[in-house]
């Protein structure tokens, strides 16, 4: 077959920026999510800057658990704050240009904080599986090098396992076509957009979630597992009721965590019918996890809720 003469001018034309649209198709009214968001939003910085401030403040939180807790906190607004501003000016101001390297910028980070959620979550899984299953090894084994170690362990594999997700994007060529129907720069949805072949980007992401977040997922469901029969020989209901209530907390965020990556990974097969639902739960799973995992550990943990006690109320002791 020949080519159009015009065809090559095209192939070689790169675009300068992309071109956020939002909410697909809802655009006309999409700015009225901008409250629900803005509030998620700042409900996620402040609850985790209140838990920052309790876990400094409080002597007797200075404990492994919590420190990784503070870690999350930080993570959490990290995460936050990468998208929302972008989106609220997206939906306030029709702020919807993007630079290729800000987007791709974006890309990676989203990808790292999600991935260093992850690999908290499983250090905190750990932790409590020591320390519920070798309570009279718990000091020897979780002391502070070895806290910081897992910390910055999750911390080097997360930030460079990402790497290749934005690289691998910019090596795409892309050409005439620069509007994302999605708030944010997600992988898939940048890519989507390239004249050339993507299937390396495809591969690794999907490598990505199975070595990363599979790997996850399974030490975690193996920790509370042997959490799980533990306590069930455990020959005190008080006992094994405090351990199981010690372990509720993670799990509702863990589970909800997952499920919302499962639930995204499925219904962007469907973007083409239901291109919406994959667009507001990716935007959702990045700003619900932030404001929820705080409130949920200061409601199920009795020395969090004691130091938000006196936080908030100075004038009080207890």
């Amino acid at each position: 077959m020949f080519q159009h003469p015009g065809d090559s001018n095209i192939s070689k034309f790169q675009v300068s920026e992309f071109i956020l649209m939002g909410f697909p198709g809802i655009h006309t009214w999409q700015h009225w999510l901008s409250l629900p968001l803005a509030l998620l939003y700042l409900l996620a910085l402040t609850a985790n800057i209140l838990i920052l401030i309790i876990i400094n403040q409080e002597a007797t939180l200075n404990q492994p658990m919590y420190f990784f807790l503070g870690v999350l906190a930080v993570v959490d607004m990290g995460l936050a704050t990468t998208i929302m501003p972008k989106i609220l000016a997206i939906l306030w101001f029709s702020a919807k240009a993007i630079s290729l390297p800000e987007c791709f910028a974006q890309m990676y980070v989203i990808h790292c904080f999600v991935a260093m959620e992850s690999g908290i979550f499983v250090c905190m899984a750990i932790d409590r599986y020591i320390a519920i299953c070798k309570p009279l090894r718990y000091p020897a084994i979780v002391t502070d090098s070895f806290v910081v170690k897992a910390t910055v362990f999750m911390a080097l594999r997360n930030s460079l396992a990402t790497i290749p997700v934005p690289v691998l994007a910019a090596q795409r060529h892309y050409c005439s076509q620069n509007q994302i129907e999605h708030c944010l720069c997600s992988n898939l949805g940048v890519t989507s957009l390239s004249c050339d072949d993507r299937t390396i980007n495809s591969i690794y992401q999907l490598l990505l979630a199975w070595t990363l977040m599979g790997s996850d997922l399974a030490l975690i469901f193996l920790s509370y597992a042997l959490i799980l029969h533990s306590v069930l020989k455990l020959n005190s209901a008080e006992a094994a009721s405090k351990a199981l209530s010690t372990c509720t907390s993670h799990l509702i965020l863990i589970l909800f965590f997952y499920t919302v990556i499962v639930v995204i990974s499925i219904t962007h097969n469907a973007a083409m019918t239901l291109p919406l639902v994959p667009v507001l739960l990716n935007v959702l799973h990045n700003v619900i996890p932030p404001a929820l995992n705080p409130m949920v550990y200061a409601l199920k943990n009795r020395e969090l809720r004691q130091g938000l006690y006196k936080v908030l109320k100075m004038d009080k002791e207890n």
